[in-house]
């Protein structure tokens, strides 16, 4: 319940600062936040990332609710708590842009920096970041803290060592 109050809460947030935006800026207009490197910018994007796959919207929106589905699977039947928490990131960004590609026909981008080794990064939004922490963490808990069962005893007690490993990872962190 928990993992899906966290969704809730993350989706709120970008729907209330894209909306924000929507209502604040018109289309192209751009605000300095830091000089030369961080600048709200409002842009609509008909694609994905990177503005991939533009104008394909019912692709778009499809393979997100079978994404979802799965990844809402995954979460309820798995027992690691990394696990959960990088697939409720992962879902909340989906469902962020998941609205606005099925209200709107389109996402509202709006983050915008400037670093200096890629001076045209791509404008992007809350849900993005959601979905890149939650890649993020799941990219750490797949490579450093999962391990594959060997039996189907192995499966049922690797829910338990799981939670114990994230544990003291936790804990270890706290004694630094």
């Amino acid at each position: 319940m928990l993992w899906f109050i966290m969704i809730a809460i993350l989706v709120i947030l970008d729907q209330l600062t894209k909306m924000h935006v929507r209502d604040n800026l018109s289309l192209l207009q751009q605000n300095v936040v830091i000089k030369d490197f961080f600048y709200i910018t409002h842009v609509e994007n008909t694609g994905a990332a990177f503005g991939i796959l533009k104008d394909a919207r019912i692709f778009l929106i499809s393979l997100t609710v079978i994404a979802s589905a799965v990844l809402i699977y995954v979460m309820v039947k798995n027992k690691s708590k990394m696990m959960r928490c990088s697939i409720a990131f992962i879902l909340a960004g989906a469902f962020g842009n998941l609205i606005d590609r099925t209200l709107r026909g389109r996402v509202t981008d709006f983050l915008e920096f400037d670093v200096w080794i890629w001076k045209d990064y791509p404008v992007f939004n809350v849900a993005d970041v959601c979905v890149n922490i939650g890649a993020g963490l799941l990219f750490i808990y797949l490579i450093f803290i999962y391990k594959e069962p060997k039996t189907a005893e192995e499966m049922q007690d690797l829910a338990g060592e799981q939670e114990n490993v994230e544990k003291q990872a936790i804990e270890g962190k706290q004694e630094l």
